[in-house]
């Protein structure tokens, strides 16, 4: 079993990949699939990827739905979103865990 120690290795990282692409907000299985098939620098990629949970968020004016303030269309409704001033972001979901929103 000559590739035995390649998969083992492959899984390891693909399961660190896939925690950490959970806890940035992003999907477990993808990350994971990501990770294992490109160990080290699916990983890494993992780990610099942006944390959806702190990014600010926006209420679209066409249907009230709440998406992160980088999007550019809603995908409820389709409303080409601009760039809010700061005063109309919403706090992101970390920051209501934190203070208790």
């Amino acid at each position: 079993m000559a590739g035995g120690g390649y998969l083992i290795i492959a899984f390891c990282f693909g399961l660190a990949g896939g925690i950490v692409g959970k806890i940035k907000g992003g999907s477990f299985v993808i990350w994971f699939v990501i990770s294992f098939l490109i160990p080290v620098f699916g990983l890494l990629a993992a780990i610099f990827m942006r944390n959806e949970a702190t990014e600010p968020r926006r209420e679209c004016p066409g249907c009230g739905k709440v998406v992160p303030a980088h999007d550019a269309l809603c995908t409820r409704c389709g409303t080409e979103l601009y760039l809010p001033p700061d005063d109309q972001l919403l706090p992101s979901k970390f920051a209501e865990r934190v203070h208790g929103g």
